[in-house]
């Protein structure tokens, strides 16, 4: 999409294109402008998007406080403050049956994707919420048990699972655990694809086991 065009226009123009049914998608907004990072996270924060760099990643819904008209609101609210960017769709999953494909087959090793992520993280980077979507429903339980030692989790129709890495502390698997499970993955031939979903900078728990990550109006 062009940069010209209004963030709430984008999001107009892209809910046009999403097909008929859709649960939850995955959105990167590219900012225009690195410094607006912090100003465009503010905003946007009933979202609780995450920030690398000068991408905000957030999650939208069909329905409720992350629907499309929440989503609308919001960026117009950017449009106002003009901070322009560019919204791109990185992950989606359709209702009914298309929910359990993959739209198109994944051509990088899970590993591989792991290290690029975490090279594209910020330097300070604490904590993070990760989507592995799969290609098939008849790989969801080897999926699970080589994924186990992360604690995923799935929801809803998605076709893939959920998991969260601490840096340092708090709630989640350690990166180098992270790893080895995407390894293990593409050791039994199980092709996926690595979201990043959310991810949290600096976080300092008091008395706590960690951030909490909202998507879809649940804590995890």
């Amino acid at each position: 999409m062009l940069q010209a065009v209004g963030l709430a226009a984008q999001w107009e123009a892209m809910l046009r294109e999403l097909p008929a049914g859709w649960p939850e998608i995955g959105l990167r907004l590219r900012l225009t402008r690195l410094e607006d990072a912090a100003s465009a996270a503010a905003l946007l924060g009933s979202l609780s998007p995450g920030v690398a760099g000068g991408d905000l990643h957030l999650r939208a819904t069909s329905e409720g406080d992350a629907g499309p008209g929440a989503i609308r609101r919001l960026l117009a609210r950017l449009d106002e403050n003009r901070i322009g960017g560019t919204l791109e769709l990185v992950g989606a999953v359709a209702g009914g049956a298309s929910a359990e494909t993959v739209e198109e087959a994944p051509t990088t090793p899970l590993a591989a994707a792991w290290d690029e992520l975490v090279a594209g993280l910020p330097e300070d980077w604490s904590d993070l919420l990760c989507l592995v979507q799969l290609r098939s429903s008849d790989e969801l339980d080897p999926a699970a048990l080589a994924l186990a030692p992360v604690n995923p989790s799935r929801h809803g129709k998605t076709l893939g699972f959920r998991f969260r890495v601490a840096r340092r502390f708090s709630y989640g698997a350690a990166p180098g655990m992270a790893r080895r499970c995407l390894e293990r993955l593409d050791e039994a031939g199980i092709p996926g694809r690595l979201r990043l979903l959310e991810v949290f900078s600096d976080t300092q728990p008091v008395l706590t086991q960690g951030p909490t990550f909202v998507v879809s109006d649940r804590a995890v």
